[in-house]
């Protein structure tokens, strides 16, 4: 096991936003949830004693007693972002003067880098170039990301959980966010980052580099797996199969959507254009982490195998 190789790859200066990453995103995710909870018992509270609920402050922090209910924005914000933009500018400084740019010689067409890595925040676009058509992944998915956040406010029906953090009145939102952005796109680029080596190959932690390794692995489609050859087939299939899904994981959607009463009051209050927009988008985002699964666990490559484009 070559620790000293890894131990290279997590000290590289254009990996350290990565290594940041690790420890800043669980940790904030960790004091997000920890205050949410705390505003939840207090919103119970509150509901069960209707004569507090007219005296007590709405939110647990910032807030003791003796405090102004009201904070104004000035000075009390603007200090706070003011001190905070003073720290982050120190903090780049002394990131800018300990750590070189990670800048290489000249480019040389006869001597290409192996592996050729894109920036840390294009590593996931990178990885999913595994999993689907350059044009999907380069194209496609990146524009479906973007048009997904820009309608979020107009397909988000539930009027609470605005301004303080909250756990119980924001589970599907919370949930949907931590999986498409956690689960999915960061473990895109750590995979990029540290298991991905030359030829972009997969290797373990700890497993040496090599250039000169050969992995004999066969990647097949969904219809070699019915010994379907002909073009008509395999577009045939493919679309059964991709049908079958988006029935099955709406139907699923649907049933973690209206599972509570609280999901059942935000689905009432949503137009049939919004749900099905936001059923559109969950079951195209759900379709990666599915890709990855077949193709590492039965090596298939494509599910719908078409002369213009395969899925």
């Amino acid at each position: 096991m070559d620790w000293r190789q890894l131990w290279e790859i997590i000290s590289a200066p254009d990996n350290v936003p990565i290594v940041a990453i690790l420890f800043l995103v669980p940790f904030y995710t960790w004091y997000a949830i920890r205050q949410a909870r705390a505003n939840d018992r207090l919103i119970a509270q509150l509901e069960a004693d209707p004569q507090l609920a007219k005296t007590h402050h709405r939110k647990t922090q910032p807030w003791m007693p003796g405090w102004a209910r009201e904070v104004q924005t000035w000075p009390y914000l603007m200090r706070i972002e003011f001190l905070a933009a003073i720290i982050l500018t120190v903090i780049l400084m002394v990131w800018s003067l300990t750590l070189n740019a990670p800048l290489e010689e000249l480019s040389n067409p006869n001597l290409t880098m192996n592996p050729a890595k894109a920036p840390w925040y294009f590593l996931g676009l990178q990885e999913m170039l595994v999993y689907f058509d350059p044009w999907i992944a380069g194209v496609v998915m990146p524009t479906l990301i973007i048009i997904g956040l820009m309608i979020i406010p107009y397909i988000d029906a539930n009027p609470l959980g605005s301004g303080y953090y909250t756990l119980k009145q924001r589970k599907f939102a919370i949930g949907t966010f931590c999986v498409g952005f956690m689960l999915l796109w960061l473990l895109m680029v750590v995979i990029g980052t540290f298991i991905r080596g030359p030829g972009w190959m997969w290797f373990w932690p700890g497993q040496t580099w090599d250039p000169s390794r050969v992995v004999f692995e066969v990647n097949r489609d969904l219809p070699d797996l019915f010994g379907i050859s002909a073009m008509w087939g395999k577009i045939v299939l493919g679309a059964m199969a991709m049908g079958l899904y988006f029935a099955a994981a709406g139907f699923g959607l649907h049933k973690i959507v209206t599972a509570t009463a609280f999901n059942r009051k935000v689905y009432a209050r949503m137009s049939f254009l919004q749900y099905a927009t936001m059923q559109v988008f969950l079951i195209m985002m759900l379709l990666l982490p599915i890709k990855i699964l077949i193709r590492h666990l039965f090596r298939i490559k494509y599910i719908w195998v078409t002369p213009w484009f395969n899925v």
